[in-house]
């Protein structure tokens, strides 16, 4: 899906919501593949890259084979990853006020998986495969849009990125995983940091209504 496409009402709040670590588990997904592949993930920093290493030997993987293993990850596993919790009960609520789209970035050949597996847990909305800093996108899908805009993800660049590219959108920081939420502080160009949904639903409702 191409932002073109999306059928959005100017006059209604927009939230644009990432996927990974905000509305499904992606690091404990990631780890149940790795382990697959004999890989193993040792969470040294908020990295993937420079992190995985050979679960036999304990050598790190190259640069190289971890972006493959990502790849095969996204295409493979991409419809098993757990729900976080809350999630698509907070987003139920949010959508009697607001026009919900996931922008997150992965492959287009993903994007149809990952829109069926996150209907399949009840979060069935617009899927949009970004890649890179998620400012210009962002941008263009909230150019015609007069109403409240809250963008959420859990990686301080895309804040950053939609901060320099549209001021005027409400940034949320959230990071599900309680083990990448302690490797990382607040965003400084998030509005806030929530790492749960029910009280992450309580802030957007304030920002939106």
């Amino acid at each position: 899906m191409v932002v073109a496409s999306l059928e959005l009402k100017p006059d209604r709040p927009l939230v644009i919501c990432d996927a990974d670590e905000v509305l499904v588990q992606f690091l404990v997904g990631l780890e149940r593949f790795l382990l697959r592949n004999n890989r193993k993930l040792v969470l040294k920093s908020f990295a993937i890259h420079g992190n995985v290493v050979d679960a036999a030997t304990g050598e790190t993987i190259t640069h190289d084979e971890v972006t493959r293993l990502l790849k095969d990850f996204f295409q493979h596993d991409t419809h098993q990853l757990d729900p976080v919790p809350g999630a698509a009960d907070a987003l139920n609520a949010l959508r009697a006020q607001a026009q919900i789209i996931v922008l997150s970035n992965l492959p287009e050949t993903a994007r149809e998986i990952r829109r069926a597996h996150l209907a399949s847990h009840g979060m069935d909305y617009p899927v949009i495969a970004g890649s890179g800093p998620k400012g210009p996108i962002v941008r263009d899908i909230v150019q015609a849009i007069k109403a409240p805009v809250v963008f959420i993800d859990d990686l301080p660049p895309h804040l950053t990125s939609v901060a320099q590219a549209t001021p005027h959108v409400h940034r949320l920081h959230f990071v599900a995983d309680r083990r990448l939420a302690r490797m990382i502080e607040p965003a400084q160009d998030a509005h806030r940091r929530i790492d749960d949904w029910p009280s992450a639903r309580t802030w957007i409702e304030s920002v939106i209504s």
